[in-house]
């Protein structure tokens, strides 16, 4: 039977709770039943590049929206976990605000640090206190699971807190420009396995370069995405307009129309 529609008026974490737990409930939802914290993941994953893209829009409803689906996720996982008695949404909230009280010992405690780079420096060291000053290698604590632009951004980010890194970005667009001459030579000996190599340091000199212009490389590729989608749409659609397909439209016709909708987005 369906359950009581929990009241309009209470708090809206506590509704969203309560309607997530009727629908994990038996006599619920038989998709929500089903879930498991494994078979979830693929939606979290999807529901976070949604809040990127609403984001960047600049659509505020539609980024609340957003946020809302994602946080669905977070919940549906603290309800998940506590029919198991691992844990709950309670306890995820309480173990996030401790974590921040103590990273933030210049806002809660006595600590004197006052800008943005004494604080991620404070950051980290508290960091390895909490895990014990348990040695392990510098750069261990960058999640494998991260998307490749970002883990790339994120190792070489850290590389950067003691030094290793390039003093200008000057040195970082050279360094780009080698790896694409030593691409260009792997394609002309026709070695796939050195082309993979080579493409994999072309992109990384890229990351590189959007990491030292404060860029996010992420957002930028969601960017060019964007933007080629824009343009290929514009000019199917011109295409269209003179009765012809994309199949049937040769390259140099198909190329004519990418630059007339290149031209007319500029302008």
């Amino acid at each position: 039977m369906p359950g009581k529609i929990p009241p309009d008026s209470c708090d809206g974490l506590v509704r969203l709770q309560r309607v997530v737990h009727d629908l994990r409930s038996p006599g619920g939802c038989p998709w929500d039943m089903e879930q498991t914290h494994l078979s979830l993941l693929p939606n979290l994953v999807e529901e976070t590049y949604e809040v990127v893209e609403a984001a960047q829009s600049g659509d505020m409803e539609h980024f609340c929206e957003e946020l809302g689906d994602l946080l669905l996720q977070v919940v549906l996982h603290g309800e998940i976990a506590s029919e198991r008695m691992a844990f709950d949404l309670d306890k995820i909230a309480h173990g996030i605000a401790e974590k921040l009280i103590r990273r933030h010992p210049h806002v809660y405690g006595d600590s004197g640090v006052a800008d943005t780079e004494g604080v991620l420096k404070q950051w980290d060291e508290i960091k390895r206190q909490e895990k014990g000053n348990v040695p392990q290698a510098f750069l261990a604590g960058v999640s494998k699971a991260l998307p490749g632009l970002s883990r790339a951004a994120k190792l070489q980010k850290k590389a950067a807190k003691v030094g290793f890194d390039w003093p200008e970005v000057g040195g970082v667009l050279e360094k780009l420009r080698e790896e694409c001459g030593e691409l260009e030579q792997a394609v002309a000996a026709g070695d796939q396995e050195h082309i993979a190599e080579e493409l994999g340091d072309v992109l990384f000199s890229a990351v590189n370069a959007a990491r030292k212009l404060k860029l996010d490389p992420e957002v930028l590729m969601t960017a060019a995405n964007a933007k080629f989608e824009r343009r290929f749409t514009a000019m199917e659609k011109a295409l269209a307009a003179e009765n012809l397909t994309l199949e049937a439209a040769s390259l140099e016709v198909m190329e004519s129309a990418w630059q007339a909708a290149k031209t007319k987005e500029i302008k």
